[in-house]
């Protein structure tokens, strides 16, 4: 399960380089400039979702089989 979650953090990793160079280059083409200044930032607000799902993915495959094994416990003292 272990060797899983690091191939999928693997993954995940070498997509968000290409997600960040991508981002600089769309900086660097002067797109992000020429719209308005109220626009906010969008390629941040990405890269902070996109590490956040890495973070998800990387703490399921980390603790998953013990939140299912507690998960499991709690249904089965309801169940009583």
């Amino acid at each position: 399960m272990v060797r899983q979650g690091i191939a999928l953090m693997a993954a995940l990793a070498g997509r968000l380089g290409a997600t960040a160079a991508f981002i600089r280059l769309f900086h660097s083409a002067g797109h992000a400039k020429a719209d308005h200044a109220e626009r906010g930032d969008v390629p941040g607000w990405v890269m902070i979702t996109l590490m956040s799902a890495v973070l998800v993915a990387a703490l399921l495959a980390l603790a998953g089989p013990a939140l299912e094994a507690m998960f499991n416990q709690a249904m089965d003292t309801v169940g009583k």
